[in-house]
């Protein structure tokens, strides 16, 4: 049998699986070399993040339980390339690894599913919600402090079997992960006003060596710009929170046709007495520094202990 040219490093839930897939389809598209059916191999990592199923991951170490082992067979050259779920990754890699490119973002918001309740203000008063996410609680306990918020973790199927065994009445997921699925249709979509999407969510990013020149090289075939410029804004605004699964933040770009930059951050407490929004308007160009301007104001109108509380 043929060695593999590159090997795809994920982990090994079906959602990220059908993710590795489709990057695995676009370098096979745009870059002649891997083209054929035995080129790329797709290698399943389990993590941390994975392992853990009994407790909310803000109480296990937070930001970063998902890619720590992928990364680590990286840096062991068992892989050549990682692909992870941007909101999955910390602000900043490892020495010797960098992110080399992203696919197209998908749908970044979040789909409330609830049965024939189609927003958060229709739910029942005290209808018990499940989910893992600080950043949703805060946002829903914000709106609705009568709700009764969960842990719920675990897959997508294995959440939405809880909800519909009654384990939970409500759930909240990312629309991107359903769509990747071909369970597009199952929920309603929450508007942004209401609750706004982690930073990085519906965007698939490749990490890989910095000193690969070769995967480097195969992976800017299938950058997609636009996706990495909104990132680029979102991780800028998070590394000046400090953000990590154990404080409530969300930030969310996107990037018109005319080159304009709107970026929207907030933070909140995760009780959700209290929140805090702003947002930027710019060139495509100053991303980063929107970003960091962004963090900065939060930073500043939240004071000391805003996000620890």
């Amino acid at each position: 049998m043929t060695a593999p040219l590159l090997r795809l490093g994920t982990r090994g839930s079906k959602l990220a699986l059908v993710q590795a897939s489709l990057v695995r389809d676009a370098l096979a598209a745009a870059v002649p070399a891997l083209a054929a059916p035995d080129a790329i191999e797709i290698v399943a990592v389990r993590t941390t993040g994975d392992a853990i199923q009994d407790r909310p991951l803000s109480e296990t170490g937070g930001k970063g339980l998902f890619v720590k082992e992928i990364e680590e067979a990286l840096l062991a050259r068992r892989i050549d390339a990682a692909v992870h779920s941007m909101k999955d990754m910390p602000t900043a890699q490892p020495p010797g690894l960098l992110i080399s490119a992203f696919l197209p973002r998908e749908d970044a918001r979040d789909v409330l599913i609830a049965g024939e309740v189609r927003r958060i203000a229709d739910l029942r008063q005290g209808a018990i919600v499940g989910t893992s996410a600080l950043r949703r609680r805060a946002q829903l306990l914000h709106r609705r402090p009568d709700l009764g918020i969960v842990n719920l973790r675990g897959n997508v199927d294995t959440r939405l079997a809880k909800r519909e065994a009654g384990v939970v009445e409500a759930t909240l997921l990312a629309m991107a992960g359903l769509k990747r699925l071909g369970l597009g249709h199952v929920g309603a979509p929450v508007p942004e006003d209401e609750m706004l999407p982690a930073v990085g969510q519906g965007a698939v990013c490749i990490e890989c060596r910095a000193d690969d020149a070769r995967s480097r090289a195969w992976l800017a075939a299938i950058n997609h710009a636009p996706t990495a410029t909104c990132v680029a804004a979102e991780h800028a605004m998070l590394a000046v929170l400090d953000g990590s699964c154990r404080t409530p933040i969300a930030g969310h770009a996107v990037l018109a046709a005319d080159g304009s930059l709107h970026l929207r951050g907030l933070i909140v407490k995760p009780d959700g007495s209290e929140a805090i929004a702003t947002e930027r308007r710019g060139a495509a160009g100053d991303a980063e520094a929107m970003g960091r301007d962004v963090g900065h104001e939060l930073k500043r109108r939240g004071g000391p202990g805003f996000l620890s509380t």
